[in-house]
């Protein structure tokens, strides 16, 4: 079973070897760390960088425009915020040009909280790219997502954002992308290099991965259910699925889409779920103003109003500039377990 770093890095061998990929690159991205949370490791394309993100997503628009498909790291999204105008030129090209030059880039970026990096280390960024036209956004919570979405990702015209919640790189799923190893030992031995002097000169086993992709923008129904429909991604998703096999004991019937894209997101799925359970409960770990989960909300109560038994609410981070370092502190910032029952709970005891 794949982890979420093996997942992106077995995509990013794909994307190399069948799908046109001439270029992986970012701060720490080449041999030998094959970058911070080692989704690279072992790619033949991988190259370090500068670290300069500026740059990176300079180099990565260029690469593009001349043709070149390529996929760069910024290693932590608090570091993207620098680069916004760049990524707004990146996004109106293909429009702007009337289709005449395509931007086949992914740029891919670990977000949120969870790892007790403060300041620096636990920003998201969703709500921000989403202000951003022309890209496409994805942000799965599993290792089969984060494969099935980078595959898509990669194979696309327009750019992509890829974000992936860093709290979640290291856990694993049950659910296997085709062909990889049913033991994860197995599969580790096979793609993850050696500590130490071992790693001079080791080269990865790569599995033979038949095709395999998921379409950007379709979400997927983690729990079914009748009273509420929880909308969410990224960290958030298995949190919410956990709290709703927690209500579930106690008679509250919690439906949990996760998106796995914000741009396009899957309204249909929105829509029909919320048409079924007549509540609607956005949660994401973003600050709550101008948040994308409001953009949700907003067209939940426009065009579902007269469909919804209660006001549509979003559970979302604290408007604070930055996470604490103290748990207690990112405990009170981003919402936790606990902060999802009482809302859920809430919510499906409330009648309009």
């Amino acid at each position: 079973m794949a982890n979420i770093a093996q997942a992106i890095r077995l995509a990013l061998h794909v994307g190399e070897t069948k799908l046109g990929v001439t270029d992986i690159f970012g701060e720490d991205v080449g041999a030998p760390l094959g970058g911070v949370f080692t989704c690279t490791q072992g790619l033949e394309t991988a190259w370090n960088s500068p670290l300069d993100e500026r740059g990176i997503i300079g180099t990565s628009f260029g690469l593009a425009l001349a043709g070149c498909r390529n996929v760069a790291e910024i290693q932590f999204c608090d570091y993207i915020f620098n680069t916004i105008d760049l990524l707004k030129l990146v996004g109106n090209c293909r429009w702007s040009s009337n289709g005449q030059f395509s931007v086949p880039l992914v740029i891919m970026t670990p977000v949120g909280s969870g790892i007790h990096g403060s300041l620096y280390h636990s920003h998201s960024f969703d709500a921000a790219m989403t202000h951003i036209p022309g890209w496409k956004v994805v942000l799965p919570s599993t290792p089969k997502d984060c494969y099935g979405l980078m595959i898509s990702a990669i194979k696309d015209p327009n750019p992509v954002m890829f974000l992936y919640p860093k709290a979640l790189i290291r856990t694993q799923s049950k659910e296997l992308i085709p062909g990889e190893p049913e033991e994860a030992r197995a599969l580790s031995k096979r793609i993850d290099a050696p500590v130490g002097a071992a790693r001079e000169g080791w080269k990865p086993d790569w599995p033979d991965l038949p095709d395999f992709e998921i379409p950007i923008g379709k979400a997927k129904l983690l729990c079914e259910g009748t009273d509420l429909t929880i909308a969410t991604y990224g960290r958030m998703a298995p949190l919410c699925a956990s709290v709703a096999a927690k209500l579930r004991d106690d008679g509250v019937s919690v439906e949990v889409l996760d998106l796995r894209t914000l741009y396009p997101y899957d309204w249909e799925a929105i829509a029909q779920s919320v048409r079924k359970t007549r509540r609607f409960l956005q949660v994401n770990e973003d600050t709550e103003v101008t948040n994308f989960g409001e953009h949700l909300v907003r067209r939940v109560t426009e065009e579902l109003f007269y469909e919804l038994e209660a006001p549509p609410k979003m559970l979302a981070g604290v408007n604070t500039p930055g996470i604490g370092l103290a748990w207690n502190l990112e405990k009170n910032q981003v919402p936790q377990a606990e902060d999802v029952e009482r809302a859920a709970r809430a919510l499906a005891a409330t009648y309009a």
